[in-house]
């Protein structure tokens, strides 16, 4: 007797999944997770605002970039499709993004992953994965909780750590280094 064969889950699995949730393909796997809480909403809401006004406007800093809450992601052959927190892309990058689809093939140049209980292992492992094959630049996970940032730089087939930052310190954190990042507005609710 052979066992069942396991179907791969879809974009169509995503798009039925209970509003409240996210909901991902990873692997061919459909995994959702219930919104964040507060520190979680609370860690990634303040870092997009930090980091606006600089690089998305030129507001005291470069600008160059796009900058997205939560962006769907379709990436890979199969695809992969995910949603991490936040995402940038040089502004060149995403010249010709079709408007009227929810989601985006081009990888990022920037990746934040906010760090939850219920998601943390997936955002470690899984999602590391696809984001080095993907060749995203820089991913940053942050940890409310613990009140910690980690940062990756893509380096060549592996992570190369970059830093990491613990508590209420002023960092300036590649690959927005042109300003001064207070981690304490971080953990604040």
């Amino acid at each position: 007797m052979t066992a069942p064969a396991v179907r791969r889950a879809t974009y169509d699995d995503v798009l039925r999944a209970p509003a409240n949730t996210i909901a991902e393909v990873i692997y061919g796997t459909l995994y959702t997770h219930a919104r964040p809480a507060v520190p979680h909403a609370s860690a990634s809401s303040h870092l997009g605002s930090l980091i606006t006004g600089p690089f998305r406007f030129g507001t005291g800093g470069p600008g160059g970039w796009i900058l997205l809450d939560e962006p769907e992601l379709h990436l890979g052959s199969e695809p992969d499709i995910l949603v991490p927190d936040l995402a940038g892309w040089h502004r060149d990058r995403l010249a010709g993004l079709p408007r009227e689809r929810p989601w985006t093939a081009v990888a990022p140049d920037w990746i934040c992953e906010v760090l939850s209980p219920s998601t943390q292992a997936i955002d470690r492992g899984l999602k590391l994965e696809i984001y080095l094959r993907e060749q995203v630049r820089h991913v940053w996970l942050i940890d409310p909780i613990n009140l910690i940032l980690e940062i990756y730089r893509h380096d060549g087939p592996l992570w190369h750590r970059v830093a990491g930052y613990t508590g209420n310190v002023t960092v300036r954190a590649e690959p927005f280094d042109a300003i001064e990042l207070p981690l304490q507005w971080l953990w604040e609710p």
